[in-house]
Order: structure tokens, then sequence, then C-alpha cells
């Protein structure tokens, strides 16, 4: 059921030309330089530190990791974090 679902979506995001993340409901990240990340389609803080930010996705979680961390925006599904970044790590449920 799961493998015919996915197919479903796939030719649905082709045939209307709609970007993968929408369709399946994937995080987006924008990332520049090791200064500045920007993450759309997250779907809660789990955890925050001037080290370490974890968010929960839909199909599991992002940990960010590095110092200095700060979050300058964030709305129900985005953030932007700010500081030295060295690590980003998606942890699968």
């Amino acid at each position: 059921m799961r493998h015919i679902k996915r197919k479903f979506r796939k030719m649905t995001a082709e045939l209307l030309d709609m970007p993968h993340d929408v369709v399946y409901d994937l995080p987006r990240l924008t990332m520049i330089g090791d200064r500045q990340l920007y993450i759309e389609n997250h779907r809660g803080v789990i955890h925050f530190s001037n080290e370490r930010l974890r968010l929960s996705l839909s199909n599991g979680e992002l940990e960010v990791n590095g110092s200095e961390l700060v979050i300058r925006t964030i709305w129900t599904e985005e953030v932007f974090v700010e500081g030295v970044i060295t690590n980003i790590q998606f942890i699968p449920k």
C-alpha cells in the first residue's frame, strides 16, 4: 500500500509540475555558508540550546549542531537559525 501511495504522489507531482517537497511533505533546507540555515516544513522544536537544535519532521527529526546558535525567526512551519553550523543530521522514524 505504501508503494502505491508513493507512486501516486510521484505521478501527481510530475503531472501538476509541483515540487517534490510539497507533495511528499519533505523539509526544505537552505544554507548560506556555515552561518545561516533556513528550514521549511518542520513540525515543531523538540530541543534548542546554543549548540544544538532538534526539530520534528513529518518523517523523523532534524538535528543541527554548532556553536552560538540563535533562532532569528520562527513561524508555524519555518525557522531561521544563525550561528556557526558544523553538522546537520536527519534522524528517520
